[in-house]
């Protein structure tokens, strides 16, 4: 189990069809994180992309949605880290790997904080105005309810109801956690508990508030923290008639 406090996120992007050897490699580093005992690493796979080439890759045809973009992610201690990259830095022939500095929050700990919520804040910002906030990513599995609702869902309707700036839920297709279960999606693989991740960006004056609904709310999972800076764009309507 991850401690709190700093931590390191690695993002490792390649290509669905690059393989290693004969197998995807996607899948070698995944069996590669579970097999050095990582924490938990998911492997998402987005339905649209585009690279240094600038060929669009989707998912509704057949020979760009081979190529379709793979993601795994993964969080550890620096030192972890450290000791992991120098063979994930041999594997990835043909990718990116990303690294960023992150906090854990909470890791696989049952039961709420109890902490008491602060009132809502305004969230308005400008037109393309920047300033700094905190990225929240909370990771649970899908098959986590509350109250018989699936609980990215309650989760994601108590942030909206509370005003936060916005949320993002992300449901991965294989992935591991502390309990060091595999789950993979698949015709051949059903799993009733992919990973899910739900992404926060927020101002970092209603951290503390955005923290403490997640805690009260998550019972076995994890919430990692990251410095961002947030812009905002509004798309204007023409100038007709106001």
């Amino acid at each position: 189990m991850l401690p709190k406090g700093a931590a390191k996120k690695v993002t490792i992007h390649l290509n669905g069809d690059t393989r290693h050897h004969v197998e995807p490699l996607w899948n070698v580093i995944f069996s590669f994180l579970k097999q050095k005992r990582v924490a938990g690493a998911t492997v998402i796979r987005p339905d649209l992309g585009f690279g240094s080439h600038g060929q669009v890759h989707d998912s509704k045809s057949e020979y760009a949605g081979d190529h379709l973009p793979i993601r795994i992610e993964f969080i550890e201690t620096p030192k972890r880290v450290d000791e992991l990259l120098p063979s994930l830095y041999e594997m990835v022939t043909d990718g990116l790997i990303e690294v960023q500095d992150t906090t854990v929050i909470k890791a696989g700990s049952r039961g709420s904080t109890g902490a008491l919520q602060a009132q809502p804040a305004q969230n308005a910002l400008p037109d393309h105005a920047t300033r700094s906030a905190k990225l929240v990513r909370i990771y649970l599995g899908e098959s986590d309810k509350l109250d018989g609702e699936p609980l990215y869902e309650a989760i994601v309707k108590k942030l909206r109801m509370l005003d936060f700036a916005g949320a993002t839920v992300y449901r991965g297709i294989l992935g591991y956690g502390v309990k060091r279960h595999t789950h993979k999606s698949g015709r051949l693989h059903f799993s009733r508990d992919l990973p899910i991740m739900i992404s926060v960006v927020e101002r970092a004056e209603r951290l503390d508030e955005l923290v403490s609904v997640v805690t009260d709310m998550l019972l076995d999972g994890l919430v990692v923290v990251s410095d961002v800076e947030m812009y905002r764009v509004l798309a204007h309507a023409g100038d007709g008639n106001d």
